[in-house]
């Protein structure tokens, strides 16, 4: 079983993490922030990524530090639990639907952190959660998995369908990325011979 367990503590948030990447999608997931707790689910149901999350931040000055910390947390423990990469897929997408909303995220567990983000988000609040956080919580992510991930909107109106699409679509392409190529289990998935 790939798995990685993070505690990471500032002044800001305190984290504990636990991830199995061969799971069954089960989570656990307190971060003080519904909305997040929400998209995170959907993540490990869609990506069957086994999951728990407990945050306690700095929710009454906002969201910013509990969501950019646990991005920086599961970020981390995918780095972690995928090692060096031997006998992963390496690339994955998905093209997602979510009512009027169409989302392509597409990731490259490549070793190099990059984040292309074109998606526009027409409100600034989600129930009490800024908007702008989603592409915070991306960044910190693919700076601490060092991957590069895409996404493309390219439909949709509803904002919470559209921050949904987004995490469902990155938890599909995701788990095809970090999949054992059965053919090439003993093999790193690069000419370089790392990643």
């Amino acid at each position: 079983m790939r798995t990685a367990e993070i505690i990471r503590n500032t002044k800001e948030t305190q984290i504990t993490l636990e991830l199995c990447l061969d799971g069954k999608g089960d989570y656990e997931i307190d971060t003080g922030c519904g909305f997040l707790d929400h998209m995170l689910e959907l993540f490990a149901r869609h990506g069957r990524f086994d999951l728990k999350v407990k945050c306690n931040g700095d929710t009454k000055v906002d969201y910013h530090h509990t969501t950019e910390d646990i991005g920086i947390a599961l970020g981390t423990a995918f780095k972690k639990a995928v090692g060096d990469g031997k006998g992963i897929v390496r690339y994955g997408n998905f093209l997602l639907p979510m009512d009027e909303t169409l989302v392509l995220c597409a990731v490259d567990f490549s070793g190099r952190a990059y984040l292309g983000f074109d998606v526009e988000i027409p409100t600034q609040k989600i129930g009490d959660f800024d908007s702008e956080l989603a592409e915070e919580f991306f960044l910190a992510f693919t700076r601490n998995a060092a991957i590069t991930l895409h996404f493309n909107m390219m439909a949709g109106k509803n904002s919470h369908h559209i921050v949904e699409a987004i995490f469902k679509g990155f938890g599909r392409a995701l788990k095809q990325a970090v999949s054992i190529d059965r053919d090439f289990a003993d093999e790193i998935p690069s000419t370089k011979g790392v990643l």
